[in-house]
């Protein structure tokens, strides 16, 4: 799930705290969605800033990662996993 504001702001860094706490907020409202839908083991939440850090669309958004257990054999590291979860999710046929 992306969590995306409507203004455009390169990066997390740049939002100033008002829009900062709406993200926070929509997280936790998209983690309710998710738990009632897909039922997840756990999340990663993820943001990258800068080119350098992974960042490919230059506007704020927010990944908001469903995890299962066994989507990938060892889970720790969170994040450093993900391109192996996306396949796992597209073979369930659920979207990433």
């Amino acid at each position: 799930m992306l969590i995306i504001p409507k203004k455009h702001i390169s990066n997390y860094f740049e939002a100033n705290q008002q829009t900062k706490d709406k993200l926070w907020k929509l997280i936790d409202e998209c983690k309710e969605i998710a738990d009632k839908k897909f039922n997840p083991d756990g999340y990663n939440i993820g943001i990258n800033c800068g080119e350098e850090a992974g960042q490919t669309v230059m506007h704020l958004h927010i990944h908001l990662i469903p995890r299962y257990k066994g989507d990938i054999d060892n889970p720790k590291g969170g994040v450093r996993g993900l391109f192996l979860i996306s396949e796992f999710i597209r073979e369930k046929g659920g979207i990433l």
